[in-house]
């Protein structure tokens, strides 16, 4: 892919994605928390800010969206779009379809509602789409069966009960180069169940295409691939296929701020949360296992609060774009070792950052979520070929 170097102007003081919460009392005893250990380091310069994509290019491709999550491509010319209020859409060569694909009965409360969403790794062969929503019961992973015409019924619960509140519930899904299906959940804002197995808030899930557990998961009979983590809401694998995933640092609990983290995922691993936040220890006791420390992280001045993530390789280099709802923008980091560069901004929150089938950057603005300024075409999503 050819590289399209891109300088982006300074942005807007960034400032934390949610407004204080309530702390929640430890359980834990008290101890000093060690400090996280890291091959890599964070204190790296960053590099000029630049994009694989020739951004000043980036064109609108469909409008009018209400709060939208995740995208999942049918083709180059037509996506499937969840809507945080409660339904899935159809786009057709840059033209949103009247009639919903699906509609939920989803909680859309807070950050709730229709989040994540994937198809099958066959489709159309297997003609299945797996939607992460928030249900009465908690957040939910199913699979419905798509139709001819991309209408989505039949659904078929593959996990249930995922603990929900009004912040902090995870959201993004995507099948791995294993073919296993990746679900990011948050804490739901009860940070001691992120560091415990015994509860699928705050982890990175694992499951088959069919629900099931799979043998070589780290901890056997448990969905769980990664734990420690607060709300991580991105997923993405390099062409090494390594894992990485973005998460949202503390936004007043535990009397922190900002701290946002990218992370690279291994099986088993302890990411940190409640007891280490970014590469701070939060005072909280002693945690379960040595904190896995992150690969980048915002510190405690400014916050990007990172969700989506796209992998793409620039000559002998990986690279990470992930999009920043409070940071406003797309950033990029290079991977091992890279600084963190803001290379879109003036799209207010993104949400979304994917690469499609046809090679372009597809991004997706979160302006009327109720924390952004929409403009008279928001919610968007935008192209860069």
């Amino acid at each position: 892919m050819a590289a399209a170097l891109v300088v982006a102007g300074c942005g807007r003081d960034d400032r934390a994605l949610e407004r204080p919460e309530a702390e929640t009392t430890s359980t834990a005893r008290p101890a000093t928390t060690a400090a996280p250990t890291t091959t890599e380091s964070t204190a790296t310069p960053p590099p000029p800010p630049r994009s694989l994509f020739p951004i000043e290019d980036l064109e609108p491709v469909v409008g009018g969206l209400s709060v939208p999550w995740d995208l999942a491509f049918v083709d180059e010319v037509t996506f499937l779009v969840t809507e945080r209020s409660g339904t899935v859409r159809v786009v057709e060569d840059g033209v949103l379809r009247a009639d919903p694909a699906l509609r939920l009965d989803a909680v859309a409360r807070g950050e709730g509602g229709v989040l994540g969403m994937a198809l099958h790794p066959d489709f159309p062969e297997r003609r299945w789409a797996y939607v992460y929503y928030t249900a009465s019961g908690g957040n939910t992973l199913s699979r419905f069966t798509v139709a001819d015409d991309l209408t989505m019924s039949d659904e078929e619960q593959l996990l249930g009960g995922i603990p929900a509140a009004p912040s902090h519930d995870g959201g993004r899904i995507a099948f791995g180069p294993d073919g296993h299906l990746y679900v990011t959940t948050g804490d739901a804002a009860q940070p001691e169940l992120a560091a415990s197995l015994e509860s699928m808030a705050g982890k990175i899930l694992r499951v088959t295409a069919d629900g099931g557990v799979p043998d070589d998961n780290p901890f056997p009979g448990l969905p769980v691939w990664s734990y420690g983590h607060r709300n991580p809401q991105g997923l993405a694998w390099t062409s090494d296929g390594e894992l990485y995933a973005t998460e949202h640092g503390p936004s007043g609990d535990l009397g922190l701020r900002a701290r946002d983290e990218v992370n690279r995922i291994v099986p088993g691993g302890f990411y940190g949360w409640p007891f280490v936040a970014g590469l701070d220890p939060t005072g909280r006791g002693e945690p379960p296992a040595e904190p896995i420390a992150p690969v980048a992280t915002s510190g405690g001045a400014a916050t990007w609060a990172p969700s989506g993530i796209a992998a793409a390789r620039e000559g002998e280099r990986d690279v990470l774009l992930f999009a920043g709802l409070r940071g406003e923008g797309l950033f990029r980091l290079d991977v091992p070792g890279g600084g963190v560069a803001r290379v879109v901004e003036d799209l207010g929150r993104v949400r979304i950052s994917t690469i499609g089938p046809d090679g372009c950057l597809y991004l997706g603005t979160s302006n009327t979520d109720g924390r952004g300024d929409p403009g008279p075409e928001d919610d968007r999503v935008l192209r860069a070929c």
